[in-house]
This record gives structure tokens, sequence and C-alpha cells, in this order.
């Protein structure tokens, strides 16, 4: 089927323009299912509005690069924007609208609330990239009230961001189910990623390093190694390969993302990691004793 049987797919840009289509389909007995996105969509973000099709009969995208979860010194400027592209890529798996709002739409010249979550966002990249998660959170919580959505959905990829938005959403009881779903890859595992088009076709060919690094170690740890030295024994992999910082390489329980150094089989775990190669900074995880 080519693309051109699809109809345009609606865009709006307002909350009361988004609020005013979920008003007509719930009056239709229509459930909602919401995917937040920051654009330059690829097969992950895809897989996510097909993962939400299936849990709703109607489902919203939005596309927001939002200011918040960047500091001065990341790449709000340089992020990939092609909002006729991704509405032609949402189009093409069914989705039935994009919301699209802008900065001012989204924050106000006198906003001053900010939403944070504790605990969960202190490590890995929240130690790394301070404000990131209360950025993450607070745009969320305003997607979730201006769609109000019956169900989200999150790519697992990045885990402590679904594991922040699954605390925030019981800890505020807001109505709406989250849902992960698994992380799309490569040929050669890497994670699918907005940021991998920073890569040169050198360093996309060492890209791929980084899950095979992840799932040699999970594999150690799931024997009963001890857990920080089968991530030391990964992160050197990594920088022998050609990767120039590694932020973070540990494993951590999958619910509390408390530190684990021998893990216990009757707990969740996961190895996370996030490392520099070239502009891109990628991250990726994987669980412990997964079959």
């Amino acid at each position: 089927m080519v693309d051109s049987v699809f109809a345009p797919l609606p865009i709006v840009r307002t909350a009361a323009d988004l609020r005013a289509r979920v008003r007509r389909w719930r009056a239709e007995g229509e459930r909602v299912a919401l995917v937040p996105t920051m654009g330059a969509l690829h097969d992950g973000h895809l897989s996510l509005i097909e993962a939400a099709r299936r849990e709703a009969e109607r489902v919203v995208a939005s596309i927001f690069v939002n200011p918040t979860q960047f500091a001065p010194h990341e790449d709000f400027g340089s992020y990939p924007r092609q909002e006729a592209e991704d509405a032609r890529l949402l189009a093409r798996v069914e989705c039935d609208l994009l919301y699209a709002p802008t900065v001012q739409e989204m924050y106000p010249a006198d906003f001053a609330t900010i939403v944070s979550v504790g605990e969960v966002t202190e490590s890995l990249c929240g130690a790394r990239r301070p404000g990131h998660f209360d950025g993450v959170a607070t745009v969320v919580a305003k997607l979730f009230n201006q769609a109000l959505p019956d169900v989200a959905v999150f790519g697992e990829k990045d885990w402590q961001q679904l594991t922040m938005i699954r605390r925030m959403v019981r800890d505020l009881d807001m109505p709406v189910r989250i849902l992960g779903a698994p992380t799309r890859r490569e040929a050669d595992g890497l994670a699918m990623s907005s940021r991998n088009r920073y890569l040169t076709p050198e360093e996309r060919r060492i890209a791929g390093k980084l899950n095979k690094a992840l799932a040699g170690a999970a594999a150690y740890v799931a024997r009963g190694a001890p857990a920080d030295a089968a991530s030391e024994a990964a992160a050197q992999a990594l920088r022998e390969a050609g990767f120039a910082k590694i932020d973070y390489l540990e494993v951590r329980d999958a619910e509390s993302l408390a530190p684990v150094k021998i893990w216990d089989p009757s707990r969740p775990a996961r190895i996370f990691a996030a490392a520099h190669l070239g502009k891109a900074r990628l991250i990726d995880n994987l669980p412990v004793g997964a079959p």
C-alpha cells in the first residue's frame, strides 16, 4: 500500500482544540490513547502508535521539543524537527490526530509550576542531567491534563523515564494507564533513537556494540557475578571500541532503581548505560535474566 492512499493527518496546536476533539470521541464511547514524542520519528515511535492502537479506538500523538528538559549546553536548538514528514509517517500507521503545540501554548510567559518526582529521578540520567526529569514530568503532566487519555504509551528504551512517569501517575492519582512498549532495534542491536542521526558512518558501525556489551554483562550478572565487575568489564569494552565517555553503566532494581550488587532472581533487575559517541549520547537498558 502506498502512502498516497492515506488522508492528511489532522493537526491541532492548542489545548482547547485538542480537548474538543477528545470530547467528541468520548461522546461516541471511544477510548483515547496518547503517545508523547519530540518528533523526528522513526520505526520505534511508530511501534508505539501501533501499541496504542491496540489499546484504544483513537490515538493522539504529540510532537513537542520540550525546552525545559534540555540543559543550556544540550542540543535543544539542533534537535531535528520535521513536522511534515512526521505527520506523513503518523498517517501511515493510522494515528488519528497530531497535537503540535507551540512553546507559548505549553509555557505562557507567567508559567511558574514544576512537577518533580523524587527518588527514581536522582540516579542515572537524573544525576548527569540536573533538571531534566523535572522538565519531562512537567510537560507530561500537562499533556495528560490536555488530552485526558485513557492510556499513554512510552518506550522502554528510556526505562528511567517510564519508571518516573508511572510513579508520578500513581502519586498524583492521575486517571491514565501507563503502558511500556518494547525497544525497537536496528539489525545490529542499536536502540532506535532520533539522535542516532548524529552518528557518522564510522560511529554508526561502532554504536551497535553498546547493546552487545550490555547483553554480555547482563548474562554475566544473571550467572551470579558481581554487578560492579560485570559493569566495569562492559564499560572497558566500550572504551576500547571507541566510545569517548561512559556516563554510567550500572545494574539497578527494575522498579525502585536502587543499585544491585548481586542479582536476586526474585527481583527484576536491569542493566543501564549512557555513553557518548561523537556528538551522540546513546542510552540503552536490558533486563537481567531474560530468556
